[in-house]
């Protein structure tokens, strides 16, 4: 009984689940374009700075602790 119970089973999760996902219609398409935006500005040099000397401190201080 249980070597059948189980591909039935199996079987009619398989079916329950299928018939659930149905494929959409196509849309709309979306918005139309407009137009084109200009760029966000962005600050590089605050962060970039910091982590550039904190990288050079740190090889700094691993090729002196080498030695």
């Amino acid at each position: 009984m249980k070597q059948v119970l189980i591909p039935v089973t199996a079987v009619f999760l398989f079916v329950l689940t299928t018939s659930a996902a149905l494929a959409q219609g196509p849309g709309s398409g979306g918005p139309e374009p407009q137009q084109p935006q200009q760029p966000t500005a962005v600050p590089i040099d605050g962060g970039a700075s910091l982590l550039l000397a904190a990288g050079a401190a740190y090889g700094w201080r691993r090729m002196r602790n080498k030695k």
